[in-house]
This record gives structure tokens, C-alpha cells and sequence, in this order.
């Protein structure tokens, strides 16, 4: 299944939440100041110009599968210090040479083969290089899976929500060691009207991509007024971990 392309204007303006835990995500990294870090899965540009400022002399690689998205991220940030790559990242990577660190903030639940995922970025990390990275996880928004169930629907395969130690094992795998693995609940209110538009080009893109715009409003509206309150149950997958030296 390769990347898709994203509503890129529609997802920065709601990207609150993905924005604050990228925050937290950025600040984990153990950082001189000087690295090469490869932001895996950039989005809009938001999470990756926290990361630039911890970079005054270092270099952010800013990777997405989204064509859309990487050209917000441009707009927003311009070339200083920054290299923009489309990629998907279950492909070899462009990216040379290897880099210090990969970030990631939202991204690997989009990713279905974490196996494969986690070698890819094996292949183009220095050995000793930090991986820090949060993702949806285990039971991760169950309320909108419950949704569709109710509606003869499903995810389908299309999401992979990780737990901390299948992951693990997976890390182990792809050689990487120092590894940590976590879950944590992020139930997450949203304004009622930023409801459906959310479901439609967040947590449901994926399923009402190729839909006409009616067609998208629609199916969202039928998930949301199924749903217990404005609001998504996330539950986060964290992970750290270090490429074997």
C-alpha cells in the first residue's frame, strides 16, 4: 500500500494535538546541537521546526510520504538547514549520509509492516544513533473502531496499532538496542465543530480516501454521531531505542 497524498491545509489547521505530543516527542532527544536528524513522517512542518531550533548547527531531514504535506513544510520553513524528501518509508531510504537521529511523532500506525519499517530505518542511521518516536498504539481510538464496527465497516488493515512489546521485539530485530516501550492514555476533546471535519481528514482519511467530498462528509458524520462525546480516546506508543553500534 503506497503513501497517500494528504489534505495538507485541512490537517495543519487541526494538528493541535499531534503538534503537542510532538513537543514532549522532540524534547527526549539527546542533542549537541549539531546532528543530522531525520524527521520521519514531517507532515505540515510544525513538530519539524521544534526540532530545527534545537539544531542551530546541525541539519533536519524532513520525510514524507505526502507530496502535499512536504510542500506545506517547505512553506513554512524554507531551506535553511533543512533537506525535503517524498518517500515512503517500507521503500530504501534517499537518504545519505546515514543520519544521528530519527524522529517520528504520528506517524508508524499509518505504517502497516513495522518489521520492514524498522530495518529501513535501521539502514540509514550511524551506529549509535537515537530513535525517539510516539505513534498510535495498542487500543488507540477503539471508540471509532467501535463506530464503524456498529456501521458493517472496519480499519480494514489500513492502521497498525502497536503494543510496547511486540515492538520491542521488532526493534531487536532490526538491531537496535537500549530499547524503551510505553503506552500512555491521551483522550483528546475536540470543538464540536471540528468533530467530523478530524474524522474526515485525520483519523479516517485513510478510509475515505477516493470518496467524493458528499460522500467523505457523510461517512464521517455517520462515525461521529455514533461516537460518546467530541472527543478521540489516543493512546500513544512511545519508543526509544538506539541503532546496535
Amino acid at each position: 500500500m503506497s503513501p497517500r497524498d494528504w489534505d495538507a491545509a485541512t490537517y495543519d489547521r487541526l494538528a493541535a494535538p499531534m503538534t503537542r505530543w510532538g513537543r514532549v516527542v522532540v524534547d527526549r532527544l539527546e542533542l549537541r546541537g549539531d546532528e543530522r536528524v531525520l524527521d520521519a513522517g514531517c507532515g505540515t512542518g510544525k513538530v519539524t521546526a521544534m526540532l530545527r531550533e534545537r539544531l542551530p548547527d546541525g541539519e533536519v531531514v524532513a520525510l514524507d510520504g505526502s507530496a502535499s504535506m512536504v510542500a506545506l513544510a517547505r512553506e513554512r520553513l524554507g531551506d535553511a538547514g533543512v533537506t525535503y524528501l517524498v518517500a515512503d518509508l517500507l521503500e530504501p531510504l534517499p537518504v545519505d549520509p546515514p543520519v544521528d537521529a530519527v524522529l517520528s511523532t504520528a506517524t508508524f500506525h499509518w505504517i502497516p509492516d513495522h518489521d520492514r519499517l524498522f530495518a529501513k530505518l535501521a539502514a540509514v542511521m550511524q551506529p549509535g544513533a537515537q530513535l525517539v518516536a510516539q505513534c498510535g498504539g495498542r487500543g488507540n481510538i477503539a471508540s471509532i473502531e467501535a463506530a464503524l464496527r456498529d456501521m458493517g465497516e472496519s480499519f480494514e488493515g489500513r492502521k497498525h496499532f502497536a503494543g510496547p512489546e511486540d515492538t520491542r521485539g521488532r526493534l531487536e530485530a532490526a538491531g537496535f538496542t537500549d530499547i524503551e516501550t510505553w503506552l500512555q492514555d491521551e483522550p483528546t476533546p475536540l470543538d464540536p465543530e471540528d468533530l467530523e471535519p478530524y474524522l474526515a481528514t485525520i483519523a479516517l482519511g485513510d478510509h475515505v480516501d477516493g470518496m467524493g467530498r458528499d460522500e467523505r462528509a457523510a461517512f464521517a458524520h455517520e462515525v461521529a454521531i455514533r461516537l460518546p462525546a467530541s472527543a478521540i480516546d489516543y493512546v500513544r506508543l512511545n519508543i526509544t531505542a538506539r541503532r546496535a553500534r
